[in-house]
């Protein structure tokens, strides 16, 4: 894919939505990283519900630790992995207490130091709480990348580079919501919704007129 059609990509995907932005109800950066580290292999649904009523309980790393490990896990027993997410949310509030006075990092190497913190956490906190031009290759990501043609990688590393490399640097602080939510609700996983992308004439997926015949005959 060429640059003039990566330009004209974002070009659309900012007209369609000029302020994108992450689906986690979150108040604080705080409340925003505990919600991060809970959406793994969790839906942002799932998360909003359970969240809800953990963050009026505990809206700070000292009210989380004061939860306990049972207190805690009661309240995020819905979403899954919740025990070890608990234990790790317990041990990331300590070390943010003790060594950073209860404030979340803003650089990726203290991020990642948070238990139950990868990179893929760390980009979404320096991108949604910080404004810095990071994206966090998600499945959704991974796929459109490879799919359309934007940034192929065989990996998720290789395509967050290709990414940063090639998405033109006016649009690179938003790309990643904007990538996340074509893959979540047009180009998605099974079905991709061809026959109403907005982007669909730029597209290089081989299979995209497949797709949209189906969707017309269909209507």
């Amino acid at each position: 894919m060429n640059a003039k059609k990566r330009f004209e990509i974002f070009t659309r995907l900012k007209a369609a939505n000029p302020n994108p932005t992450t689906e986690l109800n979150y108040r604080s950066n705080f409340e925003l990283l505990i919600a991060v580290v809970l959406s793994a292999q969790s839906t942002d649904k799932a998360v909003n519900l359970a969240t809800s009523k953990l963050f009026s309980a505990a809206p700070d790393p000292q009210s989380m630790l004061d939860l306990g490990i049972d207190g805690l896990r009661e309240m995020i027993k819905s979403i899954g992995l919740f025990n070890s997410k608990a234990k790790n949310i317990l041990s990331l509030c300590k070390i943010l207490i003790d060594k950073h006075d209860g404030n979340i990092p803003s650089n990726r190497v203290d991020l990642e130091a948070l238990p139950g913190v990868g990179r893929k956490t760390a980009n979404v906190i320096l991108n949604t709480a910080f404004g810095q031009p990071t994206i966090a290759v998600d499945t959704h990501i991974f796929r459109i990348s490879n799919r359309i043609g934007l940034a192929p990688g065989k990996n998720v590393i290789e395509v967050e580079q290709n990414l940063l490399k090639w998405v033109p640097k006016e649009f690179l602080v938003d790309a990643h919501h904007w990538l996340i939510l074509h893959g979540r609700y047009t180009c998605t996983a099974k079905k991709p919704n061809c026959n109403s992308c907005g982007i669909y004439d730029l597209c290089e997926f081989s299979e995209k007129q497949e797709y949209a015949d189906i969707q017309l005959q269909k209507a």
